[in-house]
């Protein structure tokens, strides 16, 4: 097996209870019961990955995972609403109330060497991984953020990689080598994006200078975990510096050719594309603030709305054909087809709402997506700087149609 990490220290750095700012009382119930049983029955558990960051962090996290010395069948038998899923490594899901998932993996280590998993990159990252040891499950993590430890035990956060240190820095730093750790998943260096958008993190030198060398092995990535990843960067308010930074380092020309040549070609760091996002982003923030999740389909055409402005036919007149300008997004990330169709549906709204609805002819708020449509055209107005009473006069005439059913 190739040693990434030959010539580390074997002890991490633990930081007691009053070196950092994690408290029980910040982490869920549910997560605390998986710990606290398991720590019963003799094993080792700790919260481990993007769960520690975030508290650390002052945020709430999104999902709280458990990492454990205890085998899946172990954690099987200790739960009686645990199941197991996978196939080439097993983890258990620990259900309780309202759905919630308490994902729970064993230690693990990578058992291929760098050969066979570049060689099989395509297929996504190989997961015939063996059971390891709290250290070596650290090490295969992606960034130095995600791979700390945090031990219900006596409260302390455990650091082999370095991780305190960078979030105190704000920035994220591949866990080795970061050329040989993109390579292995070039899906990585999606995920510091979104890390270093989210976070507000800068990317570290050699980690970003890896992202700029190897940025076209995103191609030989799985398509539908590319697609899931590229839409991950829309939620929190920070698509704008995501996709910057995509375009930046070249993966963004690997993914969407015909966007990031139109940026390049609209002005490069000056192209509308950034307002458009950046108004999104004030959407999304807005939105999430109410409860709600902004859709794929909406997303997806504020972000093409530059490119389908600029594709106007015989260089003069209207934009070019929305289906045209989505099928961009749907060959080369085969995005769902319900999500092509309704982005290019609210492209083509442009059209109908830049004028006022006309007595009996107002049909078009009857259609499922209107709302979508309004929202879509609102941004659009904002980021152009446009007078929003024609949109006021649509959502008008909604709420008039409301009232009569």
């Amino acid at each position: 097996m190739f040693d990434f990490f030959k010539g580390k220290k074997n002890k991490p750095t633990v930081y007691k209870r009053p070196q950092h700012c994690i408290s029980r009382k910040n982490i869920d119930r549910d997560a605390l019961k998986v710990l606290y049983r398991l720590s019963q029955f003799g094993y080792t558990a700790y919260l481990v990955g993007g769960g520690v960051r975030d508290l650390l962090l002052g945020r709430e996290p999104k999902d709280f995972d458990v990492g454990t010395s205890a085998r899946p069948a172990e954690v099987k038998k200790a739960f009686k609403n645990c199941f197991l899923i996978g196939r080439r490594f097993r983890l258990a899901h620990v259900r309780f109330a309202g759905g919630k998932i308490i994902e729970t993996a064993t230690f693990r280590r990578n058992s291929q060497t760098v050969g066979e998993i570049i060689e099989h990159a395509a297929e996504g990252p190989l997961e015939d991984n063996t059971f390891g040891t709290p250290e070596t499950d650290a090490y295969r993590r992606d960034f130095t953020v995600n791979g700390l430890f945090y031990d219900i035990k006596d409260f302390s956060v455990i650091d082999w990689v370095g991780g305190m240190k960078d979030i105190e820095k704000k920035i994220i730093r591949a866990i080795g080598d970061p050329e040989i750790r993109f390579q292995e998943d070039p899906v990585r260096m999606m995920r510091a994006v979104k890390f270093s958008s989210r976070l507000g993190f800068k990317i570290e030198r050699k980690t970003l200078s890896a992202m700029k060398k190897y940025h076209s092995c995103i191609l030989n990535a799985a398509l539908p975990r590319v697609c899931e990843e590229v839409f991950r960067l829309f939620p929190y308010g920070r698509s704008r510096e995501a996709f910057r930074l995509m375009w930046d380092c070249g993966m963004l020309g690997d993914l969407l050719p015909e966007l990031s040549a139109h940026i390049k070609s609209s002005g490069g760091e000056r192209s509308a594309v950034w307002k458009y996002l950046s108004v999104l982003d004030k959407y999304e923030i807005m939105m999430a603030s109410k409860g709600y999740e902004v859709s794929n389909a909406l997303r997806a055409a504020v972000l093409m709305t530059g490119l389908f402005k600029a594709e106007k036919k015989d260089g003069q007149g209207e934009p070019g054909n929305s289906r045209e300008i989505m099928g961009t997004m749907l060959r080369s990330l085969k995005i769902p087809k319900a999500v092509y169709f309704t982005a290019s549906l609210l492209l083509e709204s442009s059209r109908r709402l830049s004028a006022p609805p006309v007595k009996g002819k107002g049909r078009f708020v009857y259609n499922r997506d209107f709302l979508d449509a309004l929202d879509y055209n609102r941004i659009v107005f904002r980021a152009e700087g446009r007078d929003e009473s024609v949109l006021n006069a649509w959502s008008d005439l909604y709420e008039e149609k409301g009232k009569k059913e």
